[in-house]
Order: structure tokens, then C-alpha cells, then sequence
């Protein structure tokens, strides 16, 4: 009987903490839904401002989003613009002026694209401007050949002044293993020449512009002109016309700063380099000249002008078959200053006149004596060594306004096989 009731009471004891874990773990339950509903209140009022359009929900699928842009394959925006894909032919017979306009246009928008003139085709241009400013680290591919109309009537007159003309450009580089081809031959009669100035590729009022590795070839005149630009570098180009082509000088300064010119191959019918007033800071190393022109600053001071260069050096030049070495050459009546020049490391073959300040310079066959002149000063040449045709230096300063500061150090020059010129230099 006792063993029985103790039996009942053991039970009864068992069955009570069995009653009194279920009661807790039910709170425990309880408390812990809570909780969870405490800390997602938040996340329903973020998902509740995701419905407006003002956030993003993450348990619930929304609307999709806009498909980026699609180039090819690429689902990124790509930064190769070829002309092909704008419509260009490429047959050098079609005109592709406006597929390179376009091309031009779209990637102009684009940081660090590319430009692509595509090799093995040719692209027949007619005079267009490429306007800036683009985005940053913009490049023109050339591995193709662009080609001018070479018919002397198809330009319009408002183009007559250069054929591809970079304007406001700015961190822009062209480059490549192409050919522009200014297909001059037509221009280079008497008549033409007398009424235009054309450059085939111009840069205008731009700045951090490298030209590498491309060749430019028959400019209806001067192949590469730089005007009112900053921060220039030429590197590796070819310039080639005939020596009988005029005015087809290969690089034009004019008013433009720091300029560095180098490793480059430039033959041409006039100056491999001219360097006009409003330069400064120009740097000509590296240079295989010829034929042409040589290496020239000016003409200087026409019509009264004033003219200011300075801060030229030119170093480490060879020059064959050509008119002039290096020169500086002004106009009578000009006004202004050429300062701090030296030519240095000259390699001269068979040039008329290696050294030349010219003071009186004249295109024609007479010009007006006039007084005033623009003053040259801070001049030296230096290891001018080689070959010459007709005489190796001449000097001709201005009475009014005297050369002054000239120096002449280690000069070798001798006459060419078959001389037939003045025995002496010409002061």
C-alpha cells in the first residue's frame, strides 16, 4: 500500500515537471516570435518605400532594370568607334566624310576611346573639321589610308585652308601604321599655288597633342601645321613629297609653346620644319632632313608684322640635299625679336647653304628696301659638320637693327664633289 501510493506520488511529481518544461519553452517561444517581429519592422517600412520608387526591395521581385548599352558582345559601352560600323565604305572612291564625322562625334563623348580608321581600306575624305573638347585620353587610329579628293575644284571655298582640321583638342593623340595621303599632285601648278595656303592636317588653339608613327604623304601645301596650340609632341612620323612640290614645308609652328620634335623622317619641296612668330619653347632633335628646305625660323616680319620666337633649340639633325641647313631668315621692315637659338650636332650632305641669317629674305625677285627689321640675338651654332654646294655660311644682318650675340664654335664644313661655288663664307 505505501510502496503503491509512493509509485503515485513519483508519477504525479514527473508528470508536473513535465507540465512546467512545456509551460517554459512556450514562453521562451513566445518572446523569441516577438523579437523577430521587432526587428523586422524596420525592413517592411524600407520595403514599403521600395513600392514608391524610392529604394530597393530585396523580397519581392520590382521592375526590371534598364539594359545597358550594347556594342557586340561587350555589355559594357565599348571604346572602339570604327568607322565601318558608321557607314564607311572604305573602297577609296566613296565618300566617307560623314561616317568619320559621326564616328568622331559618338566617341568624343566617351572617356578613352578610340577612333578607328581600320587597315586595309581606303577612306576618300573631303575637307571636315574635328571638334573638341572631347573626353580625356582620346585617340585617332590611322592604320588605313584616308585620302583627299584630288580634284582642285571638288573643295569648297570655305575649306580652302586645310583639309582635316583638329580644333579645341585637347589630351588627344593621333597614331598608327597608316597613311594620310593629301593626293596634292593637282595643286602644285603655279596658278593653285598663288591662290591658297593649305595644310592637310591642322591643329587649332589645342593642347597635350601627340602625332606618332603615321605617315603623311603629297600635301596640297604644308603636310602638319600647329597653330596657336600648347604642349605638342611629334614622334616617329614620315613626311614625303616630291622636291619639286612648293610650299609643301613638312611641320608648321605658328604661335605654339613647348613643342618637342623628334625621331622623324621629313622630305619635302620646302623647310623640313618652319618655325613662324609666337613660338617658344620648341625643342628639334633626332631629325633626318631632306629633301627641302632644311631646318628654318621664319620668314619673320612681312608687311611690317611683329615677330617674336625664342627658346629654340635644334639638335642632333642630319640634312642631305637640300637648299638650306639651318636658317633664320626675317623680312626687311618687320618688327620684334628672334632670342636664344642654338643649332647644335648638325650633319649636313650636299646642302647649298648650310648656315644661314638671312635679314633681307625676299620671295621674289625684288623686294623694297625698307628700314627697321625684327632683331636677332642669342644665337649659336654649334659642330656644324659636312658638305656644302655653294657656300657654306651666309650672313647677312640688317644695318638698322644688327645681328648681335652670334657664335660660330667648331664649324667643319667642306665642298661637295664637283663644287662649283664661292670658295669663301659670305658675311
Amino acid at each position: 500500500m505505501i510502496m503503491k501510493r509512493s509509485r503515485n506520488l513519483s508519477l504525479l511529481v514527473f508528470v508536473f515537471f513535465l507540465v512546467i518544461v512545456f509551460v517554459t519553452f512556450s514562453v521562451i517561444s513566445v518572446e523569441a516570435r516577438k523579437n523577430r517581429i521587432k526587428k523586422s519592422k524596420p525592413h517592411n517600412k524600407h520595403h514599403q518605400k521600395d513600392k514608391s520608387g524610392n529604394g530597393n526591395t530585396s523580397n519581392s521581385p520590382g521592375p526590371a532594370p534598364a539594359a545597358l548599352p550594347h556594342y557586340g558582345s561587350n555589355p559594357t559601352q565599348s571604346t572602339i568607334f570604327d568607322v565601318l560600323s558608321f557607314g564607311a565604305k572604305g573602297d577609296g572612291v566613296s565618300d566617307d566624310s560623314t561616317a568619320l564625322v559621326a564616328a568622331w562625334k559618338a566617341a568624343c563623348k566617351v572617356n578613352g576611346a578610340t577612333v578607328k580608321i581600320p587597315s586595309q581600306f581606303k577612306f576618300l575624305i573631303n575637307p571636315i573639321t574635328l571638334q573638341g573638347p572631347c573626353m580625356p585620353s582620346f585617340v585617332l587610329q590611322i592604320d588605313g589610308t584616308l585620302l583627299a579628293n584630288p580634284k582642285v575644284g571638288s573643295w569648297s571655298k570655305s575649306s580652302l585652308f586645310q583639309w582635316i582640321n583638329f580644333k579645341w583638342v585637347q589630351n588627344f593623340t593621333i597614331q598608327g601604321t597608316g597613311v594620310v595621303d593629301g593626293q596634292g599632285y593637282g595643286w602644285w601648278s603655279t596658278s593653285n599655288q598663288q591662290m591658297y595656303h593649305i595644310q592637310a592636317l591642322r591643329f587649332y588653339s589645342s593642347n597635350d597633342v601627340t602625332v606618332r608613327d603615321i605617315k603623311i604623304t603629297d600635301s596640297p601645301q604644308c603636310h602638319l601645321k600647329f597653330d596657336s596650340s600648347r604642349g605638342v609632341k611629334v614622334d616617329n612620323i614620315t613626311i614625303s613629297s616630291p622636291e619639286s612640290s612648293p610650299n609643301t614645308d613638312g611641320i608648321h609652328l605658328q604661335n605654339t609653346q613647348d613643342v618637342e620634335i623628334h625621331n622623324s623622317n621629313i622630305g619635302s619641296g620646302d623647310d623640313c620644319v618652319s618655325i613662324q612668330t609666337g613660338c617658344s619653347n620648341i625643342h628639334i632633335h633626332h631629325i633626318n632632313c631632306g629633301p627641302g628646305h632644311g631646318i628654318s625660323i621664319g620668314g619673320l616680319g612681312k608687311d611690317k608684322t611683329i615677330a617674336c620666337v625664342s627658346n629654340i633649340i635644334v639638335e642632333d639633325i642630319s640634312i642631305q640635299n637640300s637648299l638650306t641647313g639651318v636658317r633664320i631668315k626675317t623680312w626687311q621692315g618687320g618688327i620684334g625679336s628672334v632670342k636664344n637659338v642654338s643649332f647644335s650636332n648638325i650633319q649636313v650632305s650636299d646642302v647649298k647653304v648650310p648656315i644661314m641669317i638671312d635679314q633681307y629674305y625676299c620671295d621674289k625677285n625684288l623686294c623694297k628696301n625698307q628700314t627697321g627689321a625684327v632683331g636677332i640675338s642669342g644665337v649659336k651654332y654649334d659642330r656644324i659638320i659636312g658638305t656644302y654646294s655653294v657656300q657654306p655660311i651666309h650672313l647677312a644682318c640688317s644695318n638698322e637693327i644688327p645681328c648681335t650675340d652670334v657664335d660660330l664654335i667648331d664649324i667643319q664644313l667642306k665642298p661637295s664633289t664637283g663644287y662649283g661655288g664661292f670658295h669663301q663664307a659670305l658675311f
